[in-house]
């Protein structure tokens, strides 16, 4: 479903809004990520981002959600898209969430990788220009670290070697996830947006009951992310106002 937006032709200021909603429409919220974010039939009642949406419609705080999570995605193919799965939708935020795809060593392969799919420099690079990109759009950004991953058959069987470690229960966050979620709060920090960390709020609970596979969140998990990320959002379109 479409809905008709207009942009503002004159140049503006940074923190303001380049698009200008119809009359009566909501604020627009794109949440930008891989298969974290998206929609995952069968498997999932609700994902974060339709929660946060219902979050706050219920609470008087109307905004449309844009779901653009896809499956195996990194933060080069969410910039190779951000164009059609963001932009189109003249966004007054957009919300990130990468590094899964991007740290991970394909140890499965035939022969076995020996570096990441995005080398951290790049996974830094790439969401500086993500947010760059928004703004310039006149987008706000939120930026949020994933959330961890534990061992399952499954998972040992394709990742279980170096450089991760199938006998710590940490094993598969340690070597590499890890550095990864510190370069996103690094980011966030240098360029002065909200961070929402996943990563760390997981940590202080039970890990394993909030995932539904090792390295996705189950219905649990998705609650814990809205419920840290609708104040956030609510706030900044807030101050976009």
């Amino acid at each position: 479903m479409t809905l008709l937006r207009s942009l503002l032709l004159l140049p503006i200021l940074y923190g303001t809004l380049a698009s200008v909603s119809v009359a009566g429409a909501p604020p627009v919220v794109v949440m930008l990520g891989d298969s974290t974010t998206a929609v995952r039939p069968g498997a999932i009642d609700r994902v974060y981002a339709s929660r946060v949406e219902q979050s706050l419609v219920d609470s008087g705080f109307p905004v449309r959600v844009i779901n653009a999570g896809v499956g195996g995605n990194s933060t080069t193919d969410g910039l190779d898209r951000f164009d059609r799965d963001v932009l189109t939708h003249h966004p007054d935020l957009v919300v990130i969430q990468f590094g899964i795809n991007d740290s991970a060593v394909d140890v499965w392969r035939n022969p076995p990788a020996t570096s990441p799919r995005v080398s951290i420099e790049t996974f830094g690079a790439n969401l500086r220009r993500l947010i760059e990109r928004s703004r310039q759009a006149g987008a706000r950004v939120v930026l949020m670290t994933t959330n961890p991953i534990r061992w399952t058959p499954k998972l040992k069987e394709l990742y279980g070697k170096l450089p991760y470690d199938p006998e710590r229960p940490d094993g598969f966050d340690l070597p590499l996830l890890s550095r990864y979620n510190a370069a996103a709060r690094r980011v966030a920090n240098e360029a002065g947006v909200p961070l929402v960390d996943v990563h760390a709020e997981f940590l202080r609970r039970d890990v394993d009951g909030l995932l539904l596979d090792g390295m996705h969140p189950g219905d649990a998990g998705h609650a814990i992310v809205a419920g840290l990320l609708a104040p956030v959002i609510r706030k900044q379109l807030q101050i976009a106002r």
